[in-house]
């Protein structure tokens, strides 16, 4: 249930920043599985790509890692159909809005 639950904010996230981001566009369906799709980048992907890049990762004090939220958000809009990004400022902005979207969300299921 706590997985289904994930999933639907990642989906309403998705879509709240599609909404804000000019330059992407997303329809219901492909925002579902964009969800699974960012999910499993973060999951596989994003790990090593952290421990690749640490050195810049520590001189730029982890801001490097909007750059690396910002290219699995690319990448995930190549692999989703129905998912568009403009550029890469469009994605490191999606990628933002993305970020404070599921933690608001995520900061109200605390209890």
């Amino acid at each position: 249930m706590k997985l289904l639950l994930h999933w639907f904010i990642g989906v309403v996230a998705i879509l709240i920043a599609a909404y804000i981001v000019p330059g992407s566009s997303i329809t219901f369906v492909a925002a579902c599985i964009a969800a699974v799709v960012i999910g499993v980048l973060n999951l596989f992907i994003k790990p090593i790509l952290l421990v690749l890049t640490l050195p810049i990762n520590l001189i730029t004090l982890g801001l490097f890692t909007l750059v690396i939220n910002a290219l699995l958000v690319m990448l995930a809009a190549v692999i989703v159909p129905g998912f568009g990004i403009a550029g890469f400022w469009t994605a490191f902005l999606f990628a933002l809005v993305l970020a404070v979207v599921n933690w608001v969300f995520n900061s109200w299921g605390k209890d």
